[in-house]
C-alpha cells in the first residue's frame, strides 16, 4: 500500500470532503495528536460546512517533531471519534485536510520569518504543553530559533510589525489557567529583555489579540495496536492516526468581533466565544475533573479497575450522579440547565468503550486534584447550605483509606493493599511521608491531622462544623465494613 496523499485518495476514489488548495491564514505551534484532533478538526468543519477557506502552517516546537512525516502525507491524516453519544457506541472517521505543510524551525527558521509577510495569515494557535509558556533569559533574539515558544512568537510579531501589516487572533490553547494572558506577559517580557521598541510594543497591545481558552476532549492519539488493521481498511499506509473522543468543546475568551470572523456558529460547532471563559473553566474543573477525583479511590477500594467499569457499577455510577448533581451543581453560576447537559455528557464520557482509563493512573497526586476540584464545591455547598454534602465527605474518608493503606515507604510512591494485591499511591514526597508517619493512627487521629493540615488544603478544614468527626465516622466504617458497604449505606 501507499503511504496516504492526494493523489492515493484520488487513485481510490475518495468522495468524503477534502480541501486540497486554500489560504495558508492559520500559523500552529504544534503538531502533536491533541492539536490534530481538537483545533485542526474545527477548522476542517468549518472549511467544509461555512466557507472558511483556510489552511494551517504547523511548526513543530521542538528538535525532534513530525515534520517530515506530515509533509510526507501532504499534511493529510486520519482522524477516528469514538465513544458513546445519546447512548450509542459511535465511530467516526474523517481525513482532516487543513494543514498545508509542516515547518521545523531547526532548519526552517527563515520560511517562519517569511510567513510573517503573508497578508492573508491572520490567526496564530498554540498548544506547546503546560511548560511551554514560560519566560527564559537565555532566549535570545538573533537566535534561529530562539528557544522558547514565547520568544519564537515574539520574534516572529516583530517580524510581521516590520512589515507594517496587521496583527493576529492568538489562540493559546496551552492547560494552564489564562493561557493567552500568561502568554502575552511573556511576550511583554521579552520585549523588554530585548530592548525592542516602544512602537513595537504598542503595536503588540493594539493590533493583536491574545486569547484565552479552555479545551476540552480526550484525545487518545496513534491506535498502535489497530494502526495496521486500519490502514488495511483504508486502502493506505497512514503514519499519522489520530483518534480522540466524541466529545470536544471549547470555549475562546475574545471580543465578540471575533464572532464574525470565526464562523464556529455557521459550521455547528461546539465552539463559544465569551467575555469571560472562567465559568465555563469552573464547570469543566468542578464537574468532569471533580466527578473524576471524587469518585476514583472510593471506586478502586470497592473492586474497580477502570473508569468505564464504573459506569457499569450501579452503587458507584450513582454516587456520582448524586454527587454531581445534588453537591457541585448547586454550587456553580452557570445556567443549571447548561449544567445538567455538561453533566449528562460526562457520564457517556466516563462509558466511553474505546478508552481504558485506569483508576489508578487518575489518583495521581490525588490531595492537590482534591483541594483545586473538589474542596470548592465542599465549601460553597457547606455555605449555601450550612450542612456537609454526604457524598463529597465521604469521598473525602475515601481518600484518607485510599492513602493510609500505605504500608512502605518508597522514592516515589507508597506501596498499599487491596484484598492482597500491592498497589501503588504517588504524590508529592512530603504526603507519602505524611502518610507513612501515621499509618498506625485511628480514624479521628488521622482526620484531625488531615482536615488541619494547612499545606495539603491552604486552610483548616476541621473548622467546618462536624466534618472532622462525620470524616472519622466514615473512615472507621470503611475500615470495618468494607468501602461498597458504606457507599451503599450512605446513598441509602
Amino acid at each position: 500500500m501507499k503511504k496516504l496523499s492526494y493523489d492515493v485518495l484520488r487513485e481510490i476514489n475518495y468522495q468524503e470532503y477534502l480541501l486540497e488548495s486554500a489560504p495558508e491564514r492559520i500559523l500552529q505551534f504544534g503538531e502533536g495528536n491533541f492539536l490534530r484532533g481538537f483545533v485542526n478538526y474545527f477548522v476542517d468543519l468549518m472549511n467544509e460546512k461555512a466557507g472558511f477557506n483556510s489552511k494551517t502552517v504547523v511548526v513543530q516546537p521542538i528538535a525532534a517533531g513530525l515534520a517530515d512525516m506530515i509533509n510526507e502525507q501532504d499534511g493529510l491524516y486520519t482522524l477516528y471519534l469514538r465513544g458513546m453519544e445519546n447512548g450509542q457506541k459511535v465511530n467516526r472517521k474523517r481525513v482532516i485536510s487543513n494543514i498545508s505543510r509542516c515547518l521545523n524551525p531547526y532548519n526552517e527558521y527563515k520560511k517562519i520569518l517569511e510567513l510573517a509577510s503573508s497578508p492573508e495569515l491572520r490567526y496564530i494557535v498554540s498548544n506547546t504543553t503546560e511548560a511551554g509558556i514560560v519566560f527564559e533569559e537565555d532566549s535570545t533574539f538573533d537566535q534561529e530559533p530562539p528557544a522558547s515558544f514565547p520568544a519564537k512568537l515574539t520574534r516572529f510579531l516583530f517580524e510581521r510589525y516590520q512589515q507594517g501589516l496587521p496583527g493576529f487572533i492568538i489562540l493559546s490553547c496551552e492547560l494552564i489557567d489564562n493561557n493567552g494572558q500568561e502568554l502575552k506577559k511573556c511576550v511583554d517580557k521579552y520585549i523588554t529583555h530585548w530592548q525592542l521598541p516602544e512602537a513595537f510594543a504598542g503595536w503588540v497591545e493594539s493590533e493583536n489579540v491574545f486569547c484565552s481558552t479552555l479545551v476540552d476532549r480526550i484525545v487518545t492519539g496513534y491506535p498502535r495496536p489497530e494502526a495496521e488493521a486500519l490502514n488495511q481498511e483504508n486502502g493506505y499506509i497512514d503514519n499519522l492516526i489520530d483518534t480522540a473522543e466524541v466529545f470536544g468543546f471549547w470555549v475562546i475568551e475574545g471580543p465578540d468581533s471575533l464572532k464574525q470572523e470565526l464562523p464556529v456558529a455557521e459550521a455547528g460547532l461546539p465552539v463559544i466565544i465569551v467575555d469571560d471563559h472562567s465559568p465555563y473553566k469552573q464547570r469543566k474543573v468542578r464537574i468532569l475533573n471533580g466527578a473524576h477525583t471524587s469518585m476514583i479511590m472510593a471506586a478502586y477500594l470497592a473492586g474497580q479497575n477502570i473508569v468505564r467499569e464504573c459506569m457499569d457499577d450501579e452503587t458507584i455510577r450513582e454516587f456520582m450522579n448524586r454527587t454531581i448533581y445534588e453537591e457541585i451543581i448547586p454550587t456553580l453560576t452557570l445556567p443549571e440547565a447548561e449544567l445538567k447537559e455538561f453533566a449528562a455528557s460526562v457520564t457517556e464520557r466516563f462509558a466511553n468503550p474505546f478508552i481504558d482509563h485506569s483508576l489508578l493512573a487518575i489518583s495521581l497526586n490525588s490531595i492537590s486534584k482534591w483541594r483545586a476540584r473538589v474542596m470548592p464545591s465542599l465549601l460553597g455547598f457547606c455555605q449555601n447550605t450550612s450542612t456537609l454534602p454526604p457524598c463529597i465527605t465521604l469521598s473525602f474518608a475515601a481518600m484518607l483509606a485510599f492513602y493510609s493503606r500505605g504500608e512502605e515507604l518508597h522514592e516515589d510512591h507508597l506501596l498499599a493493599r487491596r484484598d492482597g494485591e500491592t498497589y501503588q499511591i504517588k504524590d508529592d514526597r512530603w504526603v507519602l511521608e505524611f502518610f507513612y508517619e501515621n499509618r498506625g493512627s485511628s480514624p479521628l487521629e488521622l482526620t484531625a491531622l488531615v482536615a488541619a493540615n494547612t499545606k495539603m488544603w491552604g486552610r483548616d478544614l476541621s473548622e467546618l462544623t462536624g466534618f472532622v468527626d462525620q470524616v472519622s465516622k466514615y473512615l472507621k466504617m470503611i475500615r470495618e465494613d468494607g468501602m461498597r458497604k458504606v457507599l451503599e449505606e450512605v446513598l441509602a
